[in-house]
Formats: structure tokens, sequence, C-alpha cells
């Protein structure tokens, strides 16, 4: 019987990885002048705009995802605009954030938006271009939903109970052919 393999995890880079997002802010905010909160995180390729660094304000315990793009500039109307995303908001993958626009606190934006318009408070958005798909939403830090940490815990438990059967499985397994 063969023994069960577990892939190695890369939590063991996770200190690698604070340290160079904590770097990219320093330059962000330091060289670059942006406004992005100390408590606010973001995927690497996450791409701000450097045209008008100056335009890009990002609130406290906010995330953007992997390849988001905030902008604060239009070269074709010669447009220089503040774009705002307020606290505790979760910016999807993929998405595009226009120059100007306004991500009400306690937003969501979904993956793959183009968010034209102002995002009232609390509100989900999708699509594009990005429209309200629900409203008066409840989120944490980061723009979790509170039930996220109950749905991460029950997969921690399944996936426990699961290594534990493997091992009782395999150790029967091993006693019986001795």
């Amino acid at each position: 019987m063969s023994k069960a393999r577990t892939l190695p995890s890369l939590n063991r880079f996770l200190g690698i990885r604070k340290l160079i997002v904590r770097s990219k802010w320093w330059i962000y905010c330091r060289v670059w002048q942006m406004d992005i909160h100390p408590t606010a995180n973001f995927s690497l390729s996450a791409r701000f705009d450097k045209t008008f660094p100056r335009g890009v304000h990002v609130g406290e315990r906010s995330y953007v995802a992997f390849d988001a793009a905030i902008l604060t500039h239009d070269m074709t109307r010669g447009l220089y605009l503040h774009t705002r995303i307020g606290r505790h908001c979760f910016i999807g993958a993929r998405s595009i954030i226009l120059p100007g626009i306004q991500i009400g606190d306690g937003s969501i934006v979904g993956s793959g938006s183009v968010v034209t318009k102002d995002v009232p408070p609390r509100s989900v958005v999708a699509g594009n271009p990005a429209r309200i798909i629900r409203s008066d939403v409840e989120v944490g830090p980061y723009g979790r939903f509170p039930s996220a940490n109950a749905t991460g815990n029950a997969l921690w438990e399944a996936e426990e109970v699961r290594v534990r059967e493997a091992r009782a499985a395999a150790a029967t397994g091993a006693s019986s052919s001795s």
C-alpha cells in the first residue's frame, strides 16, 4: 500500500511575502506618495497607477487582490483624478477601478469587474460595467464576510478528519500485513 503524500505548505514563505509587501508599501507611500493605509494589504501583482500616484487612496484594512488595477488617469481625456477605496473593502482579482471612482466603506468588488461609477458603502458590485448586486452587507476587516471564518474552520476540521482516517487506515493496513 502506498503512503499518502501531502504537499509542503507554502505558509513558511508568509514572512518573506509580508516583508516584500511592506517594502512595496513603503515605496508606494514614501517614494510615489500614494495614500495607502499601513493596515491595507495587497497582492504582489496588484497595480497602482503611477502616472498620478498622489491620486491613489486605500483605506484601512482593505485588500486589493492579484492583477487588480487602480487607475488615477485617463490619457485620452487628459484626466488626473483621485481614486478612493474606503475602509474594510475587498477589490477582487483582475478588477479595474477607473479614475475618480470612490468605493464606499465595507464594499466588495467582484473579480474581473470594471468599476465605472461610485460604489455606495456596504455594497457588493460585479460585472462589466460593475452593477450593485447586494446592498447593506456586513463585512469585517479586508472585506471578509463574518461567515468566512466559520467556513474556513469547517474546511480545516474536515481536512483533519480526513487525515486522521487515512492514518488510521494506514495503521490498520500496516498491522494486518505484519
